[in-house]
């Protein structure tokens, strides 16, 4: 049983990497990599790399301690197993292990080939090794194997930036989901070329039995994959709720994607897993999502939510980044105080899509904003947030959900100003056009200077704005920005409210079913009818009450009825022995004084100059 609150943690991690030209390598010269599917032993595969010209007495071959944007070590090479080298007569080379992501070779210049076998990262049974599972790897034998490359794969110093020639030997029925072109394939095999170890990384690949799906969006090909052993989801039902997001951030950004093709790789698991945590992990032109087996409709909802976040990756930081992003270190990370941007502005362009798109209300917008109010409360106001963004790796770790919440927040706020100081011109999505337009994909910033080209590009208002509440310690004038675009901002109140009793809902993946997972804090209402812990929700009037259908059952058997009607809920209530029997609980329906945190309300009594400024916010075009 989890709680529905933490089921879903939508972790986002972004990769986007320098594209390296080509005179930086030797024509023709590659890493070969061949990755046998085929030939699996302990939930190990091998990997075979024919190296690319070695120059050196010694060279030392690494595995990432940590990828982009993750901001944990992992140290993958610790699932990396029987490293040798050989040169071209099949002898065996000297390797020694620097440390547990290094293997240093001697005499490299006769070296041929290496050979070694990866283990996957999911079912480790060491605590301390377990990776979040869209960044780890998966090997299933015959049935399914994520491969995040930085997983498999490494690079030698120096030569990040030759060409690899990847190679997937696969079962015969076995189809490799990805972003990447495949330049040959056949029924045992597919070959990729990818121009340097960057985009290697940037390129995961799912294989399994194929279950996908082709939509195009614009002038982008998206394909979904989905790995369901229970086959309750398929590709087809998840595009369909796909294609309503997509469409909308295909307009939002002005008509066109800036990637060609784009893939969403989707593991649907049936146990519990390690980390107890759900989402995502982003990648320029794909995402990896990892989910509990639910309700179609429900997996549905949260692919949907997460990949807003997700797919507006492929604004930033893929077309505008900094230089410790763009040419990142695997084994000694330099970390961006941009998060603000990376993360922030692409979490609120999820939610400021949904309104600006009209998929959802100006209510239901402000509701996503007073989530990221409460949710940066539990974080600490006065960090600057690019001292934030520097530690989040180390020193202030636990801070970094903020670019989640706070993040978003200051996105936001920097929307509204820009759209003030423009008379309703230009916003957010405009600044980011044109940083696109300064930097791109292959075009890094220096840390220190984008500031002040933002100032440059836009208003010098907007230098003060990053100096107060971004490298400064102000905490966000929230009303004062809100009263702007006449909205009333309430920090704390009371309202009397009709609900079911106020307990913690949770939910029971076995029978699916809603259960009350805790009633610390339920209200009076809740009381009288007698909820218990345990209690799983069956039905309320009649009316069969499940994950899908609790949004309208609620709302029309509970919080519009009207005051006093009677209201029965049917539960299964364990009993003392432990067997689950039917029990009626019934009541009238009865208002308590509920205490209410950050209400956004639409001020009825807004000037015309507010009201303009809020259309020009929320329903501008690019």
């Amino acid at each position: 049983m989890h709680i529905f609150k933490n089921v879903i943690l939508a972790l986002s991690f972004s990769c986007i990497f320098y594209n390296a030209s080509a005179s930086d390598t030797p024509k023709g010269e590659r890493y070969k990599v061949n990755i046998d599917l085929v030939r699996v032993q302990d939930d190990k595969v091998p990997v075979t790399i024919k190296v690319p010209e070695i120059k050196e007495k010694e060279i030392v071959y690494n595995i990432p301690k940590i990828v982009p944007g993750t901001y944990s070590i992992y140290d993958f090479g610790k699932f990396v197993e029987d490293f040798k080298a050989f040169d071209k007569k099949g002898r065996e080379l000297k390797v020694s292990k620097p440390d547990v992501n290094r293997w240093k070779i001697e005499d490299a210049k006769k070296l041929d080939k290496i050979t070694y076998w990866v283990n996957d990262t999911w079912d480790t049974p060491n605590k301390e090794d377990i990776v979040f599972e869209p960044g780890g790897t998966n090997i299933e034998a015959n049935q399914n194997f994520l491969i995040n490359t930085h997983g498999f794969i490494g690079y030698f110093d120096n030569m990040k930036r030759v060409p690899y020639e990847l190679t997937v030997t696969k079962p015969e029925n076995f189809y490799g989901a990805t972003a990447l072109q495949a330049t040959s394939t056949s029924p045992t095999s597919d070959t990729y070329t990818i121009p340097n170890y960057m985009e290697l990384v940037d390129s995961p690949l799912m294989y399994n039995v194929p279950d996908t799906s082709v939509m195009k969006i614009g002038n982008t090909e998206v394909l979904v994959s989905v790995y369901s052993p229970s086959k309750k989801v398929s590709a087809d039902s998840v595009s369909a709720e796909l294609k309503k997001v997509l469409e909308a951030s295909k307009n939002y950004l002005g008509g066109t994607l800036p990637v060609q093709k784009y893939a969403f790789l989707i593991y649907v698991a049936e146990k519990p897993n390690r980390t107890g945590s759900y989402g995502a992990l982003e990648h320029s032109n794909s995402s990896v999502y990892y989910f509990p087996d639910m309700p179609p409709s429900m997996l549905a909802e949260q692919v949907r939510s997460i990949a807003a976040h997700e797919f507006f990756h492929v604004v930033t930081p893929l077309s505008i980044h900094s230089e410790e992003i763009g040419d990142f270190d695997y084994m000694n990370p330099k970390m961006s105080k941009h998060l603000w941007l990376y993360e922030g502005v692409t979490e609120y362009f999820s939610s400021h899509v949904q309104v600006n798109q009209k998929l959802i209300s100006e209510e239901e917008f402000l509701d996503r904003i007073k989530e990221y109010i409460s949710g940066a409360e539990a974080y600490n106001d006065s960090l600057p947030f690019t001292e934030l963004s520097k530690g989040a790796l180390d020193k202030y770790k636990k801070e970094y959900g903020n670019v989640y919440q706070k993040g978003a927040l200051i996105g936001m706020m920097l929307d509204i100003r820009l759209r003030e100081l423009s008379g309703g011109k230009y916003g957010i999505r405009n600044l980011m056009a044109d940083l696109s337009k300064s930097y791109g994909k292959d075009r890094a910033f220096k840390d220190e200077e984008l500031f002040d080209k933002i100032a440059e590009l836009t208003f010098p208002e907007i230098r003060d704005f990053f100096r107060n509440y971004v490298e400064g310690t102000k905490p966000l004038p929230l009303e004062e920005y809100f009263n702007k675009v006449g909205i009333t901002y309430q920090k704390d109140g009371y309202a009397r409210r009709q609900t079911l009793g106020r307990f913690t809902l949770g939910y029971d993946p076995k029978n699916q079913r809603l259960v009350v997972a805790d009633t610390e804090n339920m209200n009076e209402f809740g009381k009288k009818m007698g909820f218990r812990k345990g209690d799983q929700l069956l039905a309320i009037n009649g009316k069969d009450l499940n994950p899908e259908t609790a949004g309208e059952v609620l709302e029309s058997q509970v919080r519009n009825a009207p005051e006093g009607s009677r209201i029965t809920v049917l539960v299964n209530r364990p009993s003392a022995k432990g067997k689950m029997q039917q029990v009626k609980l019934k009541g009238k329906l009865m208002k308590t004084l509920e205490k209410t945190e950050n209400q956004l309300t639409l001020n009825p009594a807004a000037t015309p100059q507010q009201k303009q400024l809020r259309q020009a916010w929320l329903y501008s075009g690019l």
